[in-house]
């Protein structure tokens, strides 16, 4: 059974994402970071997507996914990200995971650092 996420558009969700970002004292400019590392999408791919509005399922297939998200490791919605098995469904969660560290106000996660 496919997940409604993966047919809800990305622009629908980024202002989220941006927005609790942004109540930690953290940036849209750090929340587009860790998109570009986790996909690969430059700013004009990811303005693309957004004006599009093209769903989570195809904003993912479109990515070239950064080969080092597999040290992306941790609980979202009570779910261990490296355990997920629909592989759309542990990507989002990885952006989620990664949005989710932002938020909580540390610095930008190691991972991305390291990259």
């Amino acid at each position: 059974m496919a997940h409604r996420i993966f047919t809800t558009s990305f622009a629908s969700v980024y202002p989220l994402y941006v927005a609790k970002a942004e109540r930690k004292g953290r940036s849209k400019a750090e929340v587009d970071e860790i998109i570009a590392w986790l996909t690969g999408f430059d700013d004009g791919d990811l303005a693309r997507h957004l004006d599009d509005e093209t769903t989570f399922e195809e904003f993912f297939a479109d990515a070239d996914l950064n080969p080092r998200v597999s040290a992306v490791t941790g609980v979202v919605c009570g779910v261990r990200v490296e355990e997920i098995e629909d592989p759309l469904m542990q990507k989002i969660r990885y952006l989620d995971k990664l949005i989710d560290e932002l938020a909580k106000g540390k610095a930008m996660p190691k991972i991305l650092r390291e990259a």
